[in-house]
């Protein structure tokens, strides 16, 4: 086990989406939901502008497990994932990531990531991934 990564070890990421980031979501999921895509249509809604898919957002903690921490060769078992306000584009976000639980025996743990708008720090989407990582855990 890598000294970084251990229990309550915390990692973060900053990042932003951009409008053709959404799109770009939009075309290879098929997701055209007009709420992402359509100002006047998103203008009718409760949150008055377009949202970000809440996948997209969420795919920050594949890109983090995968590449970051604990990185490359990360292995994904399992992810649960809670929508908790709109994310929206060319907004500043930070990404936190806690290793809650170990199992060296299994070479696998459970890391919680969190998102949280940077301007308010209310969190946006949560949820727990299950990782193994023959090297790194």
């Amino acid at each position: 086990m890598t000294p970084e990564f251990t229990l309550d070890a915390v990692h973060r990421y900053a990042f932003r989406f951009s409008q053709a980031d959404v799109i770009d979501f939009a075309r290879v999921t098929g997701d055209n939901n007009p709420l992402h895509l359509d100002a006047d249509f998103a203008a009718q809604t409760p949150f008055k502008r377009p949202i970000i898919h809440g996948m997209l957002g969420a795919s920050i903690f594949t890109k983090v497990l995968g590449t970051e921490f604990p990185g490359y060769g990360s292995v994904y078992l399992g992810q649960t994932l809670e929508f908790l306000r709109p994310m929206f584009v060319e907004t500043d976000y930070e990404a936190t990531f806690t290793v809650k639980s170990i199992n060296l025996d299994k070479h696998t743990a459970e890391i919680l990531g969190e998102i949280r708008d940077v301007q308010t720090n209310k969190v946006t989407t949560k949820g727990i991934a299950t990782l193994m990582h023959r090297e790194k855990i």
